[in-house]
């Protein structure tokens, strides 16, 4: 009965959410491109079809070694990625290129995921960390689609927000077939709302399994070759609140390190001309690297270019993970660390708190609380070359330590392609 509500209620909300989309496409009109994708009507795929969900930009990154993999394993398979969001899609597209196919999600009414199925008939569905879509689920596993879980994790706050409704969710969760969870806690949580112990594997996560492309290493080489020897940091997918601190940092910094450069990356590209316009009225000289110009005599350069953020990285000496000077709960702080750079990051991780509690054990990230903490400690790296390579070896090992994750997952999605 609650599932029936539900569809009921999606349904009718579906033309009041199509009405936003168009209403936002008046600024971001790619937002109005292959819409009709949202309501079922994806490509028609054959053969093999491994279909993977990633939400958005953050997922996208995290399924890339995993797809790799996958079709290095059977090039004959179809991957098949969807995201909610056009800023997933567009950081899938610039990864694979034409190795892989694409679509937006389908929303999840009946009548959209039914569409869709009929048109892609895929194999498997590997739905990445904790996205959970009720139709979507349950049509899938109807069909005997065996649906994975893969990098699952699940505060205690969200758990206990399922359990308000587990009349509803405890049917959906006893549909997925295997679980790899991040840690015995996202584990133990997960059976709480449903998912029989028999069907989670603790696998670790398989955001530890960094893959770093030679041409996004090339790429970085090159942009760091130019930058000759200019002290540089970079924060990276900021969010609105967070910007103003990190400027302040910078300026604190340049007092000691007059030639220091801040790239910044905002999370979200709407963002990309507010934030060039505090830098402006900060008196900081801004180059934004969609413009092509050349930073070398820039303060700030603004990473206002899709799929970059992991090149950009590397081009760094210092990492500042954006997300956890506000409430917003961080983000993914292996990116930096798998470059072997110094991993700085604000209080606010609960997205990713096992992933941060092992970089915290092994000292592999500094936790700061404000600006006035951050420009300290850049400045201690920057005086110190030795304590930033040793605090960057200390991430990087830590990554090295718990990397073999992925390998359980693929061998799990392979046995049932």
């Amino acid at each position: 009965m609650l599932h029936f509500i539900y569809s009921q209620l999606i349904r009718l909300m579906l033309p009041f959410i199509l009405l936003r989309l168009w209403w936002q496409g008046r600024q971001a009109p790619e937002l109005r491109i292959n819409w009709q994708q949202r309501l079922g009507f994806a490509p028609r795929e054959h053969g093999k079809v491994v279909w993977v969900h990633a939400v958005s930009v953050g997922e996208t990154i995290a399924a890339a070694p995993m797809v790799r993999r996958l079709l290095a394993r059977d090039p004959e398979i179809t991957i098949l990625m969807t995201a909610m969001t056009d800023t997933g899609l567009t950081q899938a597209m610039k990864m694979f290129g034409d190795q892989v196919e694409y679509s937006y999600a389908p929303y999840d009414t009946p009548g959209a995921i039914r569409r869709f199925l009929n048109r892609v008939h895929p194999n498997i569905l590997v739905i990445m960390e904790t996205e959970i879509w009720p139709n979507m689920i349950r049509q899938c596993r109807s069909r005997h689609v065996p649906v994975f879980l893969i990098n699952a994790r699940l505060s205690e706050h969200s758990a206990r927000g399922y359990e308000r409704v587990k009349r509803l969710v405890a049917p959906i969760m006893g549909s997925i077939s295997w679980v790899a969870a991040q840690a015995d806690k996202d584990a133990e949580r997960l059976r709480r709302i449903g998912v029989a112990a028999s069907r989670i594997a603790v696998t670790g996560s398989v955001k530890f399994d960094v893959d770093i492309p030679a041409a996004v290493q090339d790429a970085s080489r090159q942009l760091k070759e130019s930058l000759s020897e200019r002290p540089v940091w970079i924060a990276g997918s900021t969010h609105e609140g967070e910007d103003a601190r990190l400027l302040a940092a910078h300026k604190r910094l340049l007092q000691h390190h007059p030639g220091a450069l801040l790239i910044i990356v905002p999370r979200h590209p709407e963002r990309f001309d507010a934030v060039a316009e505090q830098i402006r009225q900060q008196g900081l000289s801004l180059v934004r690297r969609s413009s092509g110009s050349d930073p070398t005599d820039a303060q700030v350069y603004l990473g206002d270019t899709m799929g970059e953020l992991m090149m950009l990285y590397g081009a760094s000496d210092v990492a500042f993970v954006g997300g956890s000077l506000i409430e917003r709960g961080g983000h993914n702080p292996l990116e930096p660390a798998g470059w072997g750079i110094p991993v700085i990051s604000g209080p606010h991780v609960f997205n990713f708190e096992t992933i941060y509690q092992s970089l915290r054990d092994d000292g592999g990230v500094t936790i700061v609380s404000n600006e006035d903490e951050l420009s300290s400690r850049l400045q201690v790296l920057f005086d110190d070359s030795g304590e930033r390579e040793n605090s960057g070896e200390r991430a990087l090992a830590v990554v090295n330590k718990n990397k073999g994750a992925l390998d359980k997952v693929i061998d799990g999605i392979m046995e049932r392609v």
